[in-house]
């Protein structure tokens, strides 16, 4: 059915689930057709209740629509969320039922950057200790002597929306800016005025630091003993983008020790901290409760944005800021629908391998695969390798723009012969390093499988997760893996192997239950004839 027919049929109910600001409640009121229904803080029960009969429901971040709370909406169509995070929001069994999610990536940029930067400027100056000082009566000046920002480095890891406004704020104090973002050209990066360099580089150069980018498998703790002991004494730290990103404890034993001298945060690895919060008793943190959102002029800006973007795609003129689903006809997006999964996965797959920055996307359609409308798909595989290297929230809208603000050349091409398979999808992402090949292929509307890691041929299904390893290939390793990994208990689901010549190099392709412990992974690595691990989240 399409958007156009929806409207047709009556009146859309609007379950508003969280605190909305006045101005994006006053949207949905305006419209003659719309039923709103505004209850927040409700129970589970309760809530797969309400949820039951609505057309829409919207969220920011209090609110948990889960799998469970989807499966009870009987004619959901569209989940807005009031916000950049989608945490809170099960997008995949969303998408599995053809519900369109919606975020507002933009409305939170101004004020997460200034909260950045208000941070910064407190870490220099000693801002919250000296107030604390004079509101009980004393006057120490020397003890809370600062240092100015001008002519300091600041080193920016994520230069995305935010990233981008705290660089134009450290230029106008008169800060020299360097950034290290995977998928920002050089040339590009110049034009603002920042020097692109390698994550190594810009923790050794670094006066302050601050983050600004996704929390994935690969970068959790991103900062920590290691990465403290090569910064410069002194070094100050600002984390307004996702817990995780730094170790907390090794950041606790670094201020102790003088490397750090302040870090200010916005975002913790569990929040609320718990009472016993190390951090808590150091005067050198600064802390605040997740509020890089939390101003009147952001609030009203997401409210407005995801009204205007329901209203939109509830009356079929499509959204701007859909995640999971691309606005092109009806029958086309039938047609093209798995394809859009496997590009998806496919891009995720390929962003969990890069090594370096990012310099080409090549795709390739053959076979069935190069009759389809393929904009759309492979706006799907830009979405895949983007969303786990950047701050902000990708979609279908804003990932080529996005590819093509960081100079991402994207190449597109088709062949009607795909040799072994009926269809295949292929992408090729080259870095200034290396160049990354994965493959994979529709075998029914909801059967999709990779086929190709770079050169080597294997067999998987591309959700959940994959333990991917480069071995050296000699007998044994499928029974020394599998002992590992049951001994720890890491359940295996199936299992494909691909070599370039016998003798030579392997690619062993483990679908597992459930995650890996860091600790085991560490210990796979460190198997004999092992010279390759990584756990691919999908």
């Amino acid at each position: 059915m399409s958007q156009a027919t929806m409207a047709k049929k009556g009146t859309f109910k609007i379950l508003i689930c969280d605190d909305l600001a006045a101005e994006g409640l006053a949207l949905f009121e305006a419209q003659k057709n719309f039923e709103v229904l505004i209850k927040t803080k409700q129970p589970l029960e309760e809530l797969k209740k309400l949820i039951s009969d609505a057309d829409a429901c919207v969220v920011r971040s209090g609110t948990q629509i889960t799998a469970e709370v989807i499966a009870a909406a009987k004619q959901l169509k569209v989940i807005g969320r009031a916000g950049v995070g989608l945490d809170n929001v099960d997008v995949e069994a969303a998408s599995k039922r053809g519900i369109v999610v919606i975020n507002t990536p933009g409305g939170n940029t101004i004020s997460a950057a200034e909260l950045a930067f208000c941070l910064l400027m407190a870490l220099a100056r000693n801002i919250p200790e000296a107030n604390n000082s004079v509101k009980r009566g004393e006057w120490e000046r020397k003890k809370f002597t600062g240092i100015e920002l001008y002519e300091k480095t600041l080193g920016i890891a994520g230069l995305g929306r935010i990233g981008t406004e705290v660089a134009k704020r450290a230029q106008a104090f008169g800060m020299r800016v360097i950034a290290f973002d995977p998928f920002l050209r050089a040339e590009k990066a110049l034009q603002m005025g920042v020097e692109v360099v390698s994550f190594e580089d810009l923790l050794k150069r670094s006066d302050f630091v601050t983050l600004h980018m996704p929390l994935t498998n690969e970068n959790r703790h991103m900062i920590g003993a290691k990465e403290f002991k090569i910064m410069k004494k002194g070094v100050r730290i600002v984390n307004c983008a996702r817990g995780g990103l730094i170790d907390e404890k090794a950041l606790a034993e670094a201020i102790r020790a003088g490397q750090v001298a302040g870090v200010g945060l916005d975002v913790f690895e569990t929040e609320p901290p718990a009472k016993d919060f190390e951090l808590f008793k150091l005067p050198q943190s600064i802390m605040t409760p997740h509020q890089g959102a939390s101003t009147e002029e952001a609030q009203v800006a997401v409210a407005v944005d995801v009204a205007q973007s329901i209203i939109e795609y509830l009356h079929g003129r499509g959204s701007k800021n859909a995640v999971n689903i691309p606005f092109v006809d009806p029958e086309v997006l039938e047609q093209i629908r798995p394809y859009l999964y496997l590009a998806e996965k496919l891009g995720v797959f390929a962003a969990q391998l890069l090594e370096g920055q990012v310099l080409s996307i090549d795709v390739r359609y053959l076979g069935q695969a190069a009759e389809c409308e393929t904009t759309p798909i492979t706006v799907s595989i830009l979405k895949g390798i983007l969303t786990p290297m950047l701050a902000e929230n990708v979609n279908y809208v804003n990932a080529s723009v996005l590819a093509k603000e960081r100079g991402i050349k994207v190449i597109e091409s088709k062949s009607s012969t795909a040799e072994r398979y009926a269809n295949l999808v292929q992408i090729d992402v080259k870095t200034d390093k290396k160049t990354t090949r994965v493959a994979g292929t529709v075998i029914s509307k909801k059967d999709t499988r990779i086929v190709v890691i770079d050169s080597f041929d294997v067999e998987a299904i591309p959700d959940g997760y994959l333990l991917l390893i480069t071995n050296k290939d000699v007998p044994g390793i499928v029974g020394q893996i599998g002992t590992l990994l049951g001994s720890n208990q890491v359940n295996i689901a199936g299992m494909t192997l691909g070599r370039d010549v016998q003798g030579g190099l392997a690619k062993t392709l483990i679908k597992i239950d459930s995650e890996i412990p860091e600790n085991v992974m560490k210990q796979i690595r460190q198997s004999k004839n092992i010279l390759d691990a990584k756990l691919i989240k999908l």
